[in-house]
């Protein structure tokens, strides 16, 4: 029975030294292995070394997954990682991991699954794939095609300046920096810091001479505004540009003492551009009459006329002047014959308009019709009709007498248009309107009824336009 006793305390003791064994075994084993019921980033890592389990989370890892690079003007630039050959490193997060599990924790995995989320503590890449990707990116590409110089250009806009050499992007820094950046993780990469300013060659010394000249030669001559009256042109660096001597590639040119030349006839090619959109002189326009049509009306003895040699001289001598500018210099230009109003539209709001068809005449005050009557205008059967064209009162008279060949008659209100030609009152008349004109006309005037014509006289001034057509 002893014997028996014996036997059994030992087999037991065997068992229990032999459980406490594996035991030991298996807690030693997973010292290095990832411990029963271990998931991490969704992989099943139960008995995995640190390498195998690093593995398969790089193979897991999505393939739209993105590197992105910011240039220096804070734009965002995407490089797929699988095509640049980058592969996440987990090992460094892998072994912090099992530093921080117990010896035990396999026995308490077993009826307890444990998950986790790690991030790659770095990035490796292949390093052709990773260059070529890196180089395709737009704005890599556009830096290389970069002058490196500094240029002064001409357009349709004016002078331009383009500084190769600032703000360049070192591209070997760049890549040194991406690479850096993936060995520590990180997948977005600022690239602020890989910017510089080239050393300026003695061609790009003289070309910020030349563009320090053209900004202080711009910034005084805008300072000039003309005053057309409904219009006004200021100066802009597409204009005064043009003034300027340019080479054939639109660089500026400089005298012996180095600086820029103004070029006269280009000066006085705008004035005479300015003269050409101002003067009517002579000129036809359409009006809108009061009928309701179009009519095509010549400029007789109205219209404007600018002083072009006085403007040329002015605009000359106010550009080479510029130092001494430094307040805006609004000029109102020289004329030889000046409207009623001053602008591209001469004529403006506040006008005579006389009929010749309707044997109609309204008066317009600011765009308002402040008077319509009935006239009787030149006789045309007695070939005495009344001139048409753009005209003007150019005087006021009261109880004028008017005389011509066989007739001397007394007028209460007279206000000339053109020449011997006006309009007065007709008191003799007892009609108006109509077909008068054809058989029982004037002289070539324009007979107003008498208590009409006093409230015209009245309003209308000296300069007022009149238009006369049929």
């Amino acid at each position: 029975m002893k014997k028996i006793m014996r036997f059994m305390a030992g087999f037991l003791l065997c068992g229990i030294l032999l459980i406490l064994g594996g035991f030991v075994a298996l807690t030693m084993y997973y010292r290095n292995h990832f411990p029963v019921n271990t998931w991490i980033n969704g992989v099943y890592c139960t008995g995995k070394t640190i390498e195998q389990v690093n593995e398969e989370l790089a193979n897991a890892t999505e393939a739209s997954s993105m590197l992105y690079v910011v240039d220096a003007d804070g734009i965002s630039w995407e490089i797929e990682m699988d095509a640049a050959g980058i592969r996440p490193d987990y090992t460094a997060a892998l072994k912090n991991y099992l530093r921080k599990r117990t010896l035990f924790d396999w026995l308490i995995n077993l009826q307890n699954p444990i998950t986790g989320e790690i991030v790659a503590g770095k990035y490796s890449a292949e390093e052709e794939m990773l260059r070529g990707c890196f180089s395709a990116l737009p704005f890599v590409k556009e830096e290389r095609e970069k002058p490196d110089s500094v240029e002064v250009c001409y357009g349709e806009e004016g002078f331009t300046f383009q500084d190769g050499n600032a703000g360049r992007l070192n591209e070997e820094k760049a890549y040194a920096c991406l690479k850096g950046c993936l060995e520590k993780g990180i997948t977005t990469v600022e690239l602020g810091e890989c910017y510089e300013v080239l050393p300026d060659s003695a061609a790009d010394k003289m070309q910020r001479e030349i563009w320090r000249q053209v900004c202080e030669f711009t910034d005084r001559s805008g300072r000039i505004l003309y005053d057309m009256g409904a219009e006004k042109i200021a100066l802009t660096p597409d204009i005064t540009a043009g003034f300027l001597e340019v080479e054939g590639d639109g660089c500026p040119v400089l005298d012996e003492a180095g600086n820029i030349v103004l070029n006269e006839e280009a000066v006085l090619a705008w004035v005479d551009q300015i003269a050409a959109e101002y003067n009517t002189c002579g000129t036809e326009r359409e009006f809108e009459a009061t009928r309701g049509d179009t009519v095509t009306v010549k400029y007789d003895t109205y219209g404007t006329k600018l002083d072009v040699e006085a403007e040329k001289q002015y605009l000359l001598e106010a550009l080479r002047d510029g130092e001494n500018r430094t307040d805006t210099e609004i000029h109102t230009p020289v004329y030889l014959r000046q409207g009623y109003v001053r602008g591209l539209d001469d004529i403006g709001d506040t006008y005579i308009e006389i009929d010749l068809t309707t044997q109609k005449m309204y008066y317009y005050a600011e765009g308002e019709l402040i008077l319509e009557t009935d006239v009787v205008t030149g006789d045309t059967g007695r070939r005495m009709g009344t001139p048409q064209g753009i005209d003007f009162v150019y005087g006021k008279e009261r109880n004028r007498t008017l005389r011509g060949p066989g007739y001397a008659t007394l007028v209460k209100y007279w206000m000339p248009v053109n020449g011997g030609v006006g309009i007065h009152d007709a008191g003799w008349r007892a009609k108006f309107g109509g077909e008068i004109y054809k058989t029982n006309g004037s002289h070539g005037c324009i007979n107003t009824p008498v208590d009409v014509m006093s409230e015209l006289y009245d309003m209308a001034e000296v300069g007022t336009p009149v238009i006369i057509f049929y």
